[in-house]
């Protein structure tokens, strides 16, 4: 079972969220804090990251770059699923490719059956 590292400060959302991919055959782990999510990571890499960019305490992108330092997990596919849109990001988004951030969703566009497409995508992708 793929696990998925949701880091995620909305209870309402992280729970709706962790239903839709259990069902889709997901393990899923979820933080609200990110320095707990790095504790998670550090007991065994998760195969995506999920995460919101408005976090409590640290921002995602803080985290991301702080995630990122470790060689070991320098290749994990980020998901950022954020309330954030493109045009607040416009300073930062330009790192996302640097930071392996491999699709952004804007909370108010994306349904959790879209976000989890896009985690199966990421972690089962069609055979060659």
């Amino acid at each position: 079972m793929s696990q998925v590292l949701l880091i995620e400060s909305d209870r309402l959302i992280a729970n709706n969220l962790i239903e839709v991919l259990q069902k889709a055959g997901f393990e899923v782990n979820w933080q609200v804090d990110p320095q707990a999510a790095l504790d998670i990571a550090d007991s065994g890499p998760p195969g995506v990251i999920v995460i919101d960019l408005v976090l409590a305490g640290r921002g995602g992108i803080e985290f991301l770059y702080e995630f990122r330092s470790y060689p070991d997990w320098r290749d994990i596919p980020v998901v950022v699923f954020s309330s954030l849109s493109v045009e607040e990001l416009k300073e930062v988004i330009w790192g996302f490719e640097h930071l392996n951030v491999i699709e952004y969703h804007y909370k108010p566009n994306t349904t959790l059956a879209d976000l989890a497409r896009t985690i199966s995508r990421i972690l089962q992708p069609a055979s060659a």
